[in-house]
């Protein structure tokens, strides 16, 4: 029975729409309680769970930290003029975003 492939799928909790209260768009909201705070959520599984969950999650997030604080620091980011901001993506094997324009202005 050997050579069988598992993939994992973490589509149906990242969307699900009795956790999330827009599982379709971005919303900070989703990790926000009411006086703007961080709270974290179950329900939000980047790095999977069990006993197979990613090894080098905590690196990953002090990584991930140091790299968007410090890109925070250094620039605004925004939209073009005349361009709304889209999450659309491209489904395939994982949720691919479609190309999308950024202005990033020096503080």
């Amino acid at each position: 029975m050997g050579g069988t492939i598992v993939t994992g799928n973490l589509t149906s909790v990242l969307f699900d729409e009795s956790e999330w209260e827009t599982p379709h768009c971005f919303n900070p909201g989703h990790f926000l309680d009411a006086e703007g705070q961080f709270r974290r959520r179950d329900a939000f599984l980047p790095f999977s769970l069990g006993k197979r969950v990613c090894l080098g999650e905590q690196l990953a997030r002090m990584e991930l930290f140091l790299f968007f604080s410090a890109l925070l620091q250094r620039f605004t980011f925004s939209s073009p003029a005349g361009v709304e901001p889209s999450l659309d993506f491209k489904l395939g094997a994982t949720h691919s975003p479609q190309p999308y324009e950024l202005c990033a202005v020096p503080r």
